[in-house]
């Protein structure tokens, strides 16, 4: 089903189940593999928002909520996601942008229901996910860096600095991560861009807020594991940086490949993830 705009979508007062899937489109690459992985993944509901000018495959359009929206306005994306939030409190709610694919421990033979319940066992309505970059392999064939045959990743340079608040001081279990293209290219990134961390996976919850960064605005969501154990994470393999890095003139030029000496095949299977250390089960087996 179709809408004209989110107030439309939300004005009629549609009882969706959790979790709920909310896809942003920013262009028409891998639109429909994108919503058919989420749509296999487990999600009750999957909401695609963006241009209407963006074709969505009939087969695949008919099993979602589709919602014409600006995707090039400013704060687009958390305006909306924090207008779910409002809509759908207790609802766990996942986003991502087109390209982008999530992962999560044993997600081949479990759903993300099943993980969002164990998550609920341990105290954890939330789950942090790592933004994993994806890149064809051969930029010649794919020049957008796009490729689902072609798809690498680093296998190593990632890692974590301890978060500050505003006067200088830790925070407690929260930690800024970086690695994959917005490291090996961090001169074409902005600053404030270059963290791989996002807090994707949460349960809705009155005065709860989605912040430009992709942290939430209660602290105990955006920590990386409970005080007692390590916790389940999951991750996001995602073509987004690639395609910008080769879509902005300033660096498209500047890149001939993506591979270096740490890239590799990904398999697209979450095992190749965990054994990487890119995303954790914790005590989920």
């Amino acid at each position: 089903m179709s809408f004209p705009d989110l107030p439309s979508f939300l004005g009629q007062n549609a009882k969706l189940k959790g979790p709920i899937a909310l896809i942003f489109m920013e262009d028409a690459v891998e639109v429909a593999s994108t919503l058919r992985h989420h749509l296999a993944s487990g999600f009750k509901a999957v909401v695609a928002l963006g241009s209407p000018n963006i074709e969505i495959v009939k087969a695949v359009q008919e099993q979602i909520h589709r919602i014409d929206y600006d995707m090039t306005v400013e704060d687009a994306l958390p305006d909306a996601v924090n207008a779910f939030i409002k809509a759908y409190p207790s609802v766990w709610i996942y986003y991502c942008y087109n390209s982008e694919y999530l992962f999560f421990p044993f997600c081949e033979t479990r759903s993300v229901g099943e993980m969002a319940a164990f998550a609920m066992e341990e105290r954890r309505p939330h789950l942090l996910t790592y933004v994993v970059d994806l890149y064809a392999g051969d930029l010649w064939s794919h020049p957008n860096a796009v490729s689902i045959e072609d798809a690498h990743l680093d296998k190593s340079g990632y890692y974590a600095l301890a978060r500050k608040d505003a006067v200088g001081e830790f925070k407690d279990r929260q930690l800024d991560f970086f690695g994959g293209l917005r490291w090996r290219f961090e001169e074409h990134i902005p600053t404030a861009r270059r963290r791989i961390d996002r807090i994707a996976l949460f349960q809705a919850k009155p005065n709860l807020t989605l912040l430009g960064d992709h942290t939430l605005n209660d602290p105990e969501m955006n920590t990386y594991a409970c005080p007692w154990h390590h916790s389940l994470t999951a991750a996001i393999a995602s073509f987004r940086t690639a395609k910008a890095l080769k879509r902005n003139p300033g660096s498209s030029y500047a890149i001939e490949t993506f591979k270096w000496r740490n890239s590799t095949k990904f398999d697209w299977h979450s095992q190749q993830l965990m054994d990487l250390g890119l995303m954790e089960p914790g005590q989920w087996f």
